[in-house]
């Protein structure tokens, strides 16, 4: 089976869109497939190249069995509307112009969270005469009016009708929530259409583990609950809620806060916390993969937070997988499947978005119920492996891809 696959993310970038698709595709090409995948030169989330690479017009690397081409694109960090609405059209422009040279695929995918690389997508579906597959990992302008990176205008409108256009046109699409999927069908999509293949993570690179002792010496942790926020900092996590619980524990000299990751509001955050004199927040900044897991490790209660908008309720944010596959238990900040999925897994505590009394809460009973701790993540680890393990669920999207190529049947 031969498989063109379209993302504006890849490794050596360390984000949700990034990891998941190179661990699908790595698994993918074991299973026997052809897998060729047209990405830019990394550079998220700060909008700098990664060492080692440059942003040339075309490049070719080879991973895992991967064939990766690498296009020129116009690189922004990740703020900003105009400069980053350059960044996705010139790789729109740029993928659709590689496809065009890679050989005839059986077809061709592509994933959001943006879904210009879904209009190349289905550009190069129509010149190739083959189905493309529209992975769905966000509800994108309702993302966008969500963290008021744009006002609700015609161009917002416009994006929206895009969007169901390109839904229509995809022969499959693979949403990685059940309520992405309820969405759709409830503004006509047909539910036949639509599989589901969430999240999960590879239970071989994630695995439980004592505290890396010279990570405890680099950061001054000796003797601390740390309280790890791991990923990107962006606009629609609202970490300013995070500062305001460190503010309110700052004199608990047991606990501190670790941040580790870059992104739109990775300096402002910063900033804050400088100008609050917050001794009790530490920011490691982005690490390579490797040392992510190290990081999970570190971490006595992983925080997973969003800000506190009715289009968060539908999404699974990736840290919940990785931080049940290290035993770390979960304080969630998010409501709806998210949160549905942490209570059932028996994984963590739910609080409301956005209220820093009830992390501060949270925070206090872990520390003072170690053992409740503890069994959270126990929980969590026997949760992944029963449902979540990235091995299965690579399978799974596969055979949707079979059948959007012909190759099976439903």
């Amino acid at each position: 089976m031969q498989i063109l696959f379209l993302t504006d993310n890849f490794p050596p970038e360390t984000n949700a869109p990034a990891t998941r698709t190179y661990e699908h595709v790595r698994r993918w090409a074991r299973a026997g497939a052809t897998v060729t995948v047209i990405t830019t030169a990394p550079n998220f989330p700060a909008g700098r190249l990664f060492p080692g690479y440059r942003n040339r017009l075309f490049q070719r690397e080879r991973w895992d069995g991967i064939n990766i081409i690498r296009v020129w694109t116009y690189i922004a960090a990740n703020e900003g509307v105009v400069r980053r609405s350059l960044d996705y059209l010139t790789f729109m422009v740029s993928g659709f112009i590689a496809g065009l040279c890679v050989k005839r695929p059986d077809v061709i995918v592509c994933t959001s969270p943006q879904f210009f690389t879904a209009c190349a997508a289905y550009a190069l579906s129509i010149i190739k005469r083959r189905p493309f597959v529209f992975e769905l990992r966000d509800l994108w302008p309702d993302s966008i009016l969500a963290v008021g990176a744009m006002p609700d205008s015609a161009i917002i409108r416009a994006l929206k009708s895009l969007e169901y256009f390109l839904y229509r046109k995809a022969a499959r699409i693979v949403s990685v929530t059940n309520s992405f999927k309820s969405v759709l069908t409830r503004n006509g999509v047909p539910a036949e259409k639509i599989a589901v293949v969430r999240n999960g993570t590879d239970l071989t690179a994630f695995t439980p583990g004592d505290k890396p002792e010279e990570l405890v010496r680099r950061y001054a942790l000796e003797g601390k609950f740390v309280a790890a926020y791991i990923g990107t900092i962006g606009m629609a996590h609202g970490l300013g809620t995070l500062l305001d619980a460190a503010e309110k524990l700052s004199v608990q000299k047991d606990i501190a806060f670790l941040i580790v990751g870059e992104g739109a509001e990775h300096v402002s955050l910063q900033l804050e916390a400088k100008r609050r004199r917050l001794q009790n927040v530490i920011f490691a900044g982005r690490v390579d993969k490797a040392e992510v897991l190290r990081h999970w490790r570190l971490a006595d209660v992983a925080l997973v937070l969003l800000r506190d908008r009715p289009v968060f309720r539908h999404v699974l944010p990736s840290k919940i997988f990785e931080a049940m596959a290290t035993a770390c238990p979960i304080i969630l900040g998010v409501l709806g499947e998210s949160a549905e999925l942490v209570t059932r897994a028996g994984a963590g505590l739910v609080i409301q978005p956005e209220n820093s009394d009830a992390l501060v809460a949270a925070v206090r009973r872990l520390v003072a119920h170690p053992e409740e701790a503890a069994t959270m993540g126990l929980n969590g680890r026997r949760f992944v492996q029963s449902e979540f393990d990235r091995d299965k669920l690579a399978a799974v999207m596969l055979d949707e891809l079979r059948i959007a190529a012909g190759l099976t049947t439903a």
